[in-house]
């Protein structure tokens, strides 16, 4: 156990599945769902399914608003892909949402074949992505971006923050072919409306220069990684943040010309295991392009993880603030 770890008290089970935001961290409530719905005001061709899981994924506002165009299909996840892509080949533009691990693993074969072999307009918009709950391997998707990363055709998105998702929601329904999203719901953090961002499907932003290190990250790991760079501000090590919320497709251009710049570590950080994530796509890339920069990676291991309180295990597998302040600093030397 990191000193980290041994420092701090012991969290009660309600840890499992404590918000990801921290304590006084400004937030937004339900921000899939209220996108949802304001986007379903303006076209009368969205419709929301869920597998029995609505209020966890945020849907339960669109069932409140729009419940002609809701369909619940209960605990039967390849239903709802299946019937996701028959309401795509009739017109609608299907939102489906479950848990990660029950979208990408459990429906694999229908998700593949129903919809991404015919190039299905389904936005597939999944809950709990890699370590956000303490519940162990059963819920943890630690490996979905991998899993949809080998399907032909699909875009891949995976959001900071509460900004990010309510931008992105009527950017992938505009999108023709299948998506899938990983899903913050309940309290969102909103960090990224103080570094002059907006979304852009298929963009990496620049959030932040830094002359020592680039760490190029995603999801929840985006803003660890800008609270990495404050952190480290007192140590004197100057911290990049290029924040990639697209993982497929790449943007590739952009990646080569922020890690193309000499001098500096490129750290790629994700909440997702090191095999077959954004690691693997940005050192394909860079290597592919004869870019070779010191390149490290922070990830979550080839495992499966432990079931306990959240913090605790972000500190254990080091993608909390601290643990990955201690890692690049040791890596800088």
């Amino acid at each position: 156990m990191s000193t980290t770890t041994a420092k701090k008290p012991r969290l009660t089970t309600s840890a499992m599945i404590a918000s990801i935001a921290s304590e006084g961290q400004r937030v937004k409530a339900a921000p899939f769902g209220k996108a949802l719905v304001e986007l379903a005001m303006q076209r009368r061709d969205i419709v929301g399914l869920t597998a029995d899981l609505a209020k966890y994924t945020d849907l339960h506002l669109f069932a409140q608003a729009c419940p002609e165009r809701f369909f619940q299909m209960g605990m039967a996840e390849q239903l709802l892909m299946a019937s996701a892509g028959g309401m795509a080949k009739e017109g609608f533009v299907p939102f489906a949402t479950t848990y990660a691990v029950f979208g990408t693993r459990r429906a694999f074969d229908f998700v593949h074949q129903v919809i991404a072999e015919e190039n299905l307009n389904v936005k597939m918009c999944c809950a709990l992505p890699g370590l956000t709950t303490g519940y162990g391997p059963s819920h943890q998707a630690t490996e979905d971006i991998a899993l949809m990363r080998g399907i032909p055709g699909m875009t891949i998105i995976d959001p900071c923050d509460a900004l990010d998702i309510e931008q992105a929601v009527p950017q992938i329904a505009a999108h023709n072919g299948p998506v899938y999203m990983r899903l913050l719901r309940g309290n969102v953090p909103l960090v990224l409306d103080e570094y002059d961002y907006s979304f852009e499907l298929g963009k990496a932003k620049l959030l932040r220069d830094g002359r020592d290190v680039l760490v190029i990250s995603s999801g929840i790991l985006t803003m660890r990684a800008l609270e990495v760079a404050k952190a480290l501000e007192a140590d004197k090590v100057d911290v990049g943040v290029l924040h990639v919320p697209t993982i497929k497709p790449l943007d590739t251009a952009t990646i080569l010309r922020e890690a193309g710049r000499s001098g500096r570590l490129v750290v790629v950080a994700e909440n997702h295991t090191s095999v077959g994530g954004l690691g693997e796509a940005v050192a394909t890339a860079l290597l592919t392009a004869g870019v070779t920069p010191q390149f490290r990676q922070i990830a979550l291991p080839d495992a499966f993880l432990d079931a306990g309180a959240l913090p605790t295990l972000h500190d254990r597998y080091g993608i909390s603030t601290e643990a990955m302040s201690a890692t690049i600093k040791r890596w800088i030397g």
